[in-house]
């Protein structure tokens, strides 16, 4: 597919009906869509062992993915934008009250970026509602390793919350809220779930932090973000430094920040820093003086050839 097909275009469009609330249009249309794109991938992009296709937005996703699921196999990118296609899609049959199908939609969003938690969140809400508990946490609990958005982060803590109220686990409820709290993501939903326990056996504020932290960690969870996708953010804010995309690395470096904290992401970024250094060669020497018997020195310094990041 070319790099700028039609199908950003016909993408758009569809965005714009979901806006002016033409949601029948928009699913017929993304449908229509995502059976060429299946019919393309079938004939194009065959998966074997050794060889995956995939659709990552940016580079940031690629890095993150290797680092996190360790897939050996070569990664292809496919060409074209199938994770937003498939993620409008299941939009579109969540508003037609379509949920198998919008459940099949987000399924090949996740497949196609297995780092996108916007669509694990949502594929984990679909089958909450269809009652698979199981599902919806095993969704719930894989966006820990992969969230790259503080947004995203405090939504699994705060769908936990709501699970370990079910369970009546007060403690353990106080400890996942006060997590999501913590991260300072400015989302409703949390804060109206922090609102909500004020006062009450599960008040975040009923433990410190280091108490919420044995919580989570007797319950199997993380008490905050992946420092790997931490890493990958500041590794690829200091390559977008490198090509003067001042902007974009500004960006990347407070997404690490609100992740871990500043910190955790001044520590991260002087350990990159110091590795960076040891990995860039020796200088050469310079010749030597010759010594009083007008014999000279000749030998070269080792150099130490890491690397590139």
């Amino acid at each position: 597919m070319p790099a700028h097909s039609t199908m950003e275009d016909e993408l758009n469009r569809a965005e714009g009906l979901l806006v002016n609330g033409e949601d029948q249009l928009a699913a017929d249309l993304l449908a229509r869509l995502a059976e060429d794109a299946e019919e393309y991938v079938d004939r194009n992009c065959p998966t074997t062992d050794e060889l995956q296709w995939f659709s990552f937005p940016t580079i940031f996703e690629r890095l993150a993915y290797r680092r996190v699921e360790n897939d050996p196999r070569e990664l292809r990118d496919v060409g074209e934008p199938l994770e937003r296609l498939y993620g409008d899609l299941g939009f579109a049959e969540v508003r037609l009250g379509d949920y198998d199908a919008a459940r099949r939609a987000l399924t090949q969003a996740v497949r196609w970026n297995p780092m996108g938690c916007e669509h694990r969140l949502n594929l984990a809400d679909l089958y909450r509602v269809s009652g698979d508990v199981k599902e919806y946490l095993a969704l719930t609990y894989s966006v820990f390793e992969r969230a790259s958005d503080v947004r995203h982060l405090a939504r699994a803590f705060v769908n936990f919350a709501g699970w370990f109220e079910v369970e009546q686990k007060p403690r353990a409820e106080a400890a996942a809220l006060r997590a999501a709290r913590r991260l300072n993501a400015r989302d409703g939903a949390t804060d109206a779930a922090v609102d909500q326990a004020r006062g009450t056996d599960h008040d975040p504020d009923g433990l410190t932090d280091a108490e919420a932290r044995d919580v989570l960690a007797a319950e199997g969870l993380p008490d905050g973000a992946n420092a790997e996708i931490a890493i990958c953010l500041l590794l690829c804010a200091s390559d977008a430094a490198d090509l003067g995309q001042r902007d974009l690395a500004t960006r990347l470096t407070l997404r690490a920040r609100d992740l871990v904290g500043q910190d955790a992401a001044m520590a991260l970024l002087h350990l990159l820093r110091e590795d960076e250094n040891e990995r860039e060669p020796a200088p050469a020497a310079e010749p030597a003086e010759p010594d009083c018997a007008g014999s000279s020195s000749s030998g070269a310094p080792e150099r130490s050839d890491g690397d590139a990041q």
